[in-house]
């Protein structure tokens, strides 16, 4: 640790806790601190059918000190939002629930802080906003106690920028992971450059994959023949393999090629590719022909052709 991080640290609290308003006096323009108002949105995330806690439990949640926690409870009882009772299971336990009052101030607030999120959100593109979600979700990551939730991943349209990050990426991973030269990486080009110049909707699209506002791989659905779709391009980022990626751009680029009416999906493969070749036999996919032959700078390179037939396309 440095002290530049340690300063880096502090400046973005001091600037987050500036943006959102924590330090005035009412948080969100209402009658509660922050504490307080964190204390009510516990309250208000109880799981029902007992929406009610332990005040052990809510203090260890929150690592709040019990006297101040005590406080709080006695201010919210006599504005008549919370009501303290015994615990059925253990006398010596004291539980604590919202009533109606305090469940309408929890989702005050609530609508108060989803308005805030929105307003400061307004002016961020899309692709920020992803970043922004991925960077607060590293944040928990590092921080956090607790492991972090496995990442979602998004399937959507390429945006711009994104079809040279595909050409960048396949040149870059196949030349570290396979020692391919750069004869493989201008064929990509050719084929991404294809695909911008002669797309049809209809019949033809990409997909990005992104973890955390970070594209971690990609596909192609591509029009081979009047009634033959072609998959390309499909890749995985080394960091987000173990995630279920692959087979999530696999099944979405065949479902698009059985809507769009095709009546058999191929797809050209090496047999190098071992992870991906499992992706298609689980999906379906049948080896047609194998041949070996040099390219890309090897020697000894078994080039596949596989193929799906769809019994029932358009469904």
């Amino acid at each position: 640790m440095t002290i530049d991080t340690v300063a880096a640290v502090r400046r973005f609290n001091r600037f987050y806790t500036n943006l959102i308003g924590v330090l005035r006096a009412g948080l969100l323009n209402s009658p509660y601190s922050l504490a307080e108002a964190r204390v009510l949105y516990e309250l208000g995330a109880a799981p029902a059918p007992a929406p009610a806690l332990d005040v052990a439990d809510l203090r260890q949640s929150l690592d709040m000190d019990a006297g101040y926690l005590s406080r709080i409870l006695g201010r919210f009882e006599g504005d008549g939002l919370v009501v303290r009772e015994r615990s059925d299971a253990d006398a010596r336990k004291q539980r604590i629930r919202l009533t109606d009052a305090g469940r309408a101030a929890q989702i005050e607030l609530a609508r108060r802080s989803d308005a805030q999120a929105a307003v400061l959100l307004a002016n961020a593109t899309e692709a920020d906003q992803r970043r922004l979600v991925g960077a607060m979700n590293a944040i928990e990551s590092v921080l956090g106690e607790r492991a972090p939730a496995r990442p979602a991943v998004v399937l959507r349209e390429p945006g711009p920028g994104d079809l040279g990050w595909v050409v960048q990426r396949h040149g870059a991973l196949y030349a570290a992971e396979y020692g391919w030269n750069d004869e493989f990486e201008a064929m990509v080009a050719r084929i991404v450059a294809d695909y911008l110049q002669s797309r049809d909707p209809r019949w033809d699209r990409a997909w990005i994959a992104e973890v955390d506002g970070e594209p971690v791989g990609s596909i192609f659905c591509v029009r081979a023949s009047e009634g033959a779709a072609k998959l390309r391009l499909l890749l995985v980022e080394p960091k987000a393999r173990g995630m279920g990626v692959g087979g999530r751009l696999v099944d979405e680029c065949i479902r698009f090629a059985r809507r769009a009416g095709y009546q058999e999906m191929v797809l050209f493969t090496h047999d190098v590719l071992a992870e991906a070749r499992r992706l298609y036999q689980r999906a379906g996919f049948v080896l047609d022909r194998e041949e070996r032959r040099p390219a890309y700078g090897q020697d000894h390179l078994v080039h596949q052709d596989w193929r799906l037939k769809f019994l029932n396309p358009a469904q």
